[in-house]
């Protein structure tokens, strides 16, 4: 088993990873011990009362016992940056040096995942909770909740939608406890900071009441938690006040909340837990495509950023006793053609509107993701759902096609881990993307809702959004390893809570990433990858979709999946 291990983690290494030193532990340091093949020799048999008595007192000294912890990480603390939108194909030493410098010191995550849909708040809850959008509730970067906007959509990561939906749920905006959450209730503080209000999403509560709460920090798209934050982070920046606009690339912003970070909210000590998240290359492949020379300095600015973190905790002699955790929410695509799918669907004669004046029965509520596209048909009506689902299987832009209910050649929405409780589109769709490259030979085109061809985009399951970045380095990692096991965003919080010896308070979707951890000996299961596929025949042509996952033990990571119409 761990011979097998080794090779999937050691082979077709990337061009950051080449030259990576390979990590090899003992086979017998990491084989689990098979309990039915062991010979114990059974112990004499003690007097009846005297053994009561000793089990008496072993149950109650085990009573007064603490949780065990979680793990024995050597760390004192974990940061976890976050490149927006960075593609696993940039991660090269032309583009990002200190990047590549950090993965020879320490992992290179191969083959990471994001979570569908492919955007940042669905992310950036998954990194936040380590579960899936099921468990978590947060499925979409907007999402139709009649009880905070009955006539449209809300922005998931809007500070008055969450102190809303917080107010309305009792503080169960998100369903599942963040990581700073569960730190601060084991009674470290933490600090959170992103040049993106998604990082509020983290660490969301304006009341603080324990000591731990109230010695953490939020700072989030310029604004911060406490508010008397803000002028001593405007005095690190050399008293610039954060930018007001975005730029191409978004040099100022990323460049303000780093500084703020490092000079500021640093500046009395670094905290057990930092969440820094920077808006490039994101902000900039969005205005500009993936591949642009926009986008190239995007990843430059990111790549000196991490520069300036590790010279931080140089100076704080802290680089040997931090875990560091560089990754992306998401994968990227160019969008090679845009169409109006509300328009699309007035043309078949759908009542479809992207915002309600009255809903009224049969109307459609369209909310686009860029590469992805949910509806919400008025009561549930099934009919309606029915002849939707129909026409978006004749169309040349839907992807994998998910409903709510079992509908030929569709997926349940169980099947993606969409399925929440709390937010019910009747259909999501993946919009349909393509393995080609662009003039830049950038692969990876998609369809998208609305967008501009020669602009970026995501939120598809296209194997291009899907695969993201993650690179850790630091006490608790192997060294120069190239780590092909399947990972994703989910593993990140079970993985950190382990080095921090802090057992989660509910089961998590992820899993700990034991085969880089320098001290773990345990082997995960070799993973298995399985294929999904739903077809319809329509007469002339059949729709045939697919949805390809990996799993390893419970964790399963979504690897990509299409859709599209075949002649009959």
């Amino acid at each position: 088993m761990r011979m097998r291990l080794g090779l999937i983690l050691q082979r077709d290494l990337t061009p950051c990873a080449v030259g990576l030193l390979t990590h090899r532990a003992e086979t017998a340091q990491l084989q689990p011990e098979n309990a039915r093949t062991r010979r114990v020799r059974r112990p004499a048999a003690l007097p009846r009362a005297i053994a009561l008595s000793l089990f008496a007192v072993l149950v109650m000294a085990a009573l007064s016992l603490p949780a065990p912890a979680a793990g024995r990480g050597e760390a004192e603390h974990v940061v976890v940056m976050v490149w927006d939108g960075m593609r696993p194909d940039f991660v090269t030493p032309q583009y990002a040096p200190t990047l590549c410098a950090l993965a020879k010191e320490g992992v290179y995550f191969k083959n990471h995942h994001s979570v569908f849909l492919s955007t940042t708040e669905v992310n950036g809850t998954a990194l936040a909770t380590g579960v899936y959008p099921n468990k978590s509730g947060i499925m979409a970067n907007n999402d139709y909740r009649p009880e905070l906007s009955f006539l449209g959509s809300i922005a998931t990561e809007g500070l008055d939608n969450i102190r809303r939906g917080d107010l309305l749920s009792g503080g169960h905006f998100l369903l599942y406890p963040t990581l700073p959450e569960i730190l601060q209730k084991a009674g470290y503080p933490t600090l959170v900071a992103g040049t993106k209000p998604v990082v509020i999403l983290h660490d969301r509560s304006a009341k603080r009441r324990t000591q731990a709460e109230i010695d953490s920090a939020v700072l989030y798209a310029g604004q911060t938690i406490p508010k008397s934050l803000l002028e001593e982070l405007e005095k690190a920046n050399k008293d610039k006040k954060f930018p007001s606009a975005n730029s191409a690339p978004n040099t100022e912003k990323d460049a303000w909340t780093t500084q703020a970070v490092i000079r500021g909210l640093w500046a009395e000590g670094v905290p057990k837990y930092t969440l820094l998240w920077l808006y490039d290359p994101d902000s900039t492949q969005h205005a500009e495509g993936v591949g642009s020379d926009e986008a190239l300095a995007g990843i430059a600015n990111c790549d000196k950023n991490l520069e300036e973190i590790l010279k931080a905790l140089d100076e704080k002699g802290l680089r040997d006793k931090t875990d560091l955790f560089v990754t992306s929410d998401h994968g990227f695509s160019n969008v090679r053609r845009g169409p109006d799918v509300v328009a699309a669907l007035k043309n078949a004669k759908f009542k479809a509107v992207r915002k309600f004046e009255d809903p009224e029965p049969g109307e459609i509520l369209v909310v686009g993701h860029g590469g992805a596209t949910s509806f919400y048909v008025v009561d549930h009506d099934e009919p309606v759902v029915r002849q939707l689902v129909e026409f978006l299987q004749g169309t040349d832009f839907a992807g994998a096609i998910f409903s709510r209910l079992p509908l030929e050649g569709t997926f349940l929405m169980a099947a993606a881990r969409i399925n929440t409780a709390n937010v019910q589109p009747d259909v999501v769709i993946s919009m349909r993307w393509f393995n080609e490259a662009d003039d830049l030979g950038v692969r990876g085109l998609a369809m998208t809702d609305g967008g501009s061809p020669g602009k970026g985009a995501h939120g598809s399951l296209s194997r291009y959004d899907m695969h993201n970045i993650l690179v850790a380095a630091g006490p608790d990692f192997r060294k120069g390893l190239v780590d092909e096991m399947p990972s994703g965003n989910v593993d990140l919080v079970p993985t950190a809570l382990w080095i921090l010896g802090v057992t989660p308070p509910k089961p998590l979707d992820g899993r700990v990433l034991h085969e880089a951890l320098a001290a773990s000996r345990v082997t995960p299961p070799l993973p298995e990858t399985r294929t999904l596929r739903a077809a319809r025949d329509m007469g002339w042509f059949v729709w045939r979709q697919y949805l390809r996952s990996t799993q390893v033990g419970q964790t399963i990571y979504f690897d990509e999946g299409n859709g599209g119409m075949t002649p009959n």
